[in-house]
């Protein structure tokens, strides 16, 4: 069985209670849900929630809510208490705050645990020099057999060369990519991530995912040209309200 889970936490230090910020009428946490619903109507899909009005925002319009402990400090814990109920042996993880998800995208994730991966993502080209630069914009690269090597705020691999001045020759077969916030996970591993203890690079970049790293786990990761936007600040709200 497969099954989707979006971790959903109304606390956002960046942008407080942005999962019920109000675009064009409806609060994020639907837009994103009634995507899921569109795009992949035939895996089960649920949203593991820590507050009652995600729940009931949620659960009102007609989507399934998992309650979980509101002390998780991770997505990826939220994830694996939410799993507990619905026992799923492969999941998909689409963050809460990601509107613009593509069927592809998780049809992507699915290929990559049937094939055997243990945990996988996704990353996009880079289009902008910017966004390469901007440390909300998280960077992964990558192995020979598209296995990540490292994921980083910072702007990596440095260019010694510098092609700052020519945006378009920088990014044309520039080797980072931007990661995109969707992960898949067997059942298995997913419980053994959440054992691990925290480790110092994912405490320095805040990014969850180089615990696995660290511990000497690979992540799979699948290069996807579909767009997507990640609302972590109010920047990003109104980058998707203008796409809509």
């Amino acid at each position: 069985m497969i099954a989707i889970i979006a971790p959903a936490r109304l606390a956002s230090t960046r942008f407080p209670e942005k999962l019920l910020y109000q675009i064009k009428g409806k609060p994020l946490i639907l837009w994103v849900a009634e995507r899921l619903a569109n795009q992949a109507p035939d895996i089960p899909r649920y949203f593991a929630v820590d507050h009652p009005r995600l729940q009931d925002t949620l659960e009102q319009a007609g989507f399934a809510t998992i309650m979980t402990r509101p002390d998780h400090t991770c997505g990826t814990d939220r994830l694996a208490d939410a799993n507990e109920s619905i026992g799923a042996e492969w999941i998909i993880n689409v963050q809460g705050d990601e509107p613009l998800v593509t069927r592809g995208q998780i049809k992507a994730l699915e290929a990559k645990l049937r094939e055997g991966s243990a945990m996988a993502t996704l990353a996009t080209p880079f289009v902008e020099w910017a966004d390469f630069l901007d440390p909300n914009q998280v960077k992964v690269v990558l192995d020979s057999k598209g296995r990540a090597l490292y994921f980083s705020r910072s702007a990596i691999p440095y260019d010694r060369d510098g092609q700052e001045n020519d945006c378009q020759l920088a990014i044309s077969g520039f080797p980072a990519y931007r990661h995109l916030g969707l992960y898949g996970y067997s059942k298995e591993f997913l419980n053994t991530f959440c054992s691990l203890p925290k480790t110092t690079l994912e405490e320095t970049e805040k990014l969850e995912q180089l615990r696995a790293l660290e511990n000497g786990y690979s992540i799979d990761v699948d290069i996807t040209q579909d767009p997507s936007i990640g609302v972590d600040t109010i920047e990003d709200a109104a980058a998707f309200e203008r796409s809509i």
